[in-house]
């Protein structure tokens, strides 16, 4: 049974069409949408992002699991996932990334335990392709021929944004439960902007849908999937957290968001829910913590045999209440959830040069001032 799903995910996911198109071949056409996409994580690939990159290689510098999703066009994707190659940079299906070609060629996802399947359309030889969307009655071109497609509706990114088990069975990156779909993530991560699909815009449509694919590192976007509100009494503060978001509030084990609450008299601080470091304060640091066969912490989830997490899930609502403080007319307290791309700890495994990793991120702050 096993070799038989092995044997679907590679006939699924890696037959590859007769011809390939490259991302740069499609700005002939759908200009602003490359555009858009060139600055999208979908355009990160194995070569520049160097968080994915050097985690994965940490995790086996022969085999290149990771490319079933970060690298889904590869032309010798088996290959890859097996170790009998490594990634290239003069491979045009390896450095695009999670391609344009790719997202739009996809013609089924199918759910399964370990992660989800992606079942590509399959192309006639000497036929040009069928690119699939949510367009009705879209146009066709001398590239490609298209088609509105039900899964671009409500399945496409469930393929490679669902789950993720490890090898043990455990849960290293979750964003939808089995009931969902990919309605949410479509309506807050692809929303309609101005401009139609194509250059042209022969059917004057006048909108599409945003192909930046919004999320965490744009600082706009990031305020709005959480809610802090503020109460106090004379001697005790309450910080409830909301997660407006339709995923939990922590899906990537690498990232860290944690909640830093401040009381400041006079212009000065008198007050803060931890001394030196973010998770002195347990049940306000946000985390996936993974653990080997001995119950002892470990960073790379690849082969952890366990874990736990601090988590908010998709619409829930948390309070944090704080104890014995004094607190006076005219104090301020403040209220700020940090993200970090790669926690601290995270950063004692692998060497990360790009200093984005080694900031803290406001993702939103609130303040009260006391009547």
């Amino acid at each position: 049974m096993k070799f038989f799903l092995f044997f679907l995910l590679f006939f699924s996911i890696s037959n590859a069409q007769n011809k390939y198109f490259d991302n740069y071949a499609c700005s002939e056409c759908h200009e602003k949408i490359y555009q858009e996409y060139q600055n999208s994580a979908h355009s990160k690939n194995y070569f520049n992002n160097e968080l994915h990159r050097k985690i994965a290689d940490k995790v086996d510098t022969k085999k290149y699991e990771c490319a079933i999703c970060h690298m889904p066009m590869a032309d010798n994707l088996k290959d890859l996932v097996n170790g009998k190659a490594r990634p290239d940079k003069n491979n045009k299906t390896h450095t695009d990334a999670i391609s344009c070609y790719f997202c739009h060629t996809i013609a089924y996802v199918k759910k399964a335990h370990k992660y989800n399947i992606n079942t590509k359309a399959k192309q006639a030889e000497n036929f040009k392709p069928t690119l699939y969307g949510r367009l009705s009655n879209p146009d066709d071109s001398d590239k490609h021929s298209s088609v509105k497609n039900p899964i671009y509706e409500q399945k496409v990114c469930m393929g490679c944004h669902s789950h993720k088990l490890n090898d043990n069975n455990v849960t290293i990156f979750r964003a939808m439960d089995n009931k969902q779909n990919s309605k949410k993530c479509i309506e807050c991560h692809m929303p309609k902007i101005k401009g139609g699909a194509e250059k042209m815009d022969k059917k004057t449509r006048g909108k599409h849908s945003s192909h930046k694919f919004l999320g965490i590192h744009d600082k706009k976007f990031r305020a709005t999937g959480l809610d802090i509100n503020i109460s106090n009494t004379t001697n005790s503060i309450t910080i409830e957290l909301t997660n407006k978001m339709a995923h939990p509030l922590i899906i990537q084990p690498s990232r860290v968001k944690y909640l830093e609450v401040k009381v400041i008299r006079d212009r000065k601080e008198i007050w803060k829910n931890y001394k030196k470091e973010p998770k002195e304060d347990k049940k306000a640091f946000f985390e996936y913590r993974f653990y080997d066969k001995n119950k002892k912490r470990i960073i790379i989830p690849a082969n952890a045999y366990s874990k736990d997490e601090n988590n908010l899930n998709a619409y829930q609502s948390k309070k944090l209440e704080y104890k014995n403080i004094e607190l006076k007319k005219n104090d301020i307290i403040k209220a700020t959830m940090f993200v970090r791309f790669a926690k601290k700890d995270c950063l004692r495994v692998v060497n990360l040069e790009d200093e984005k990793f080694k900031k803290n991120y406001i993702l939103k702050e609130v303040s009260k001032q006391i009547k």
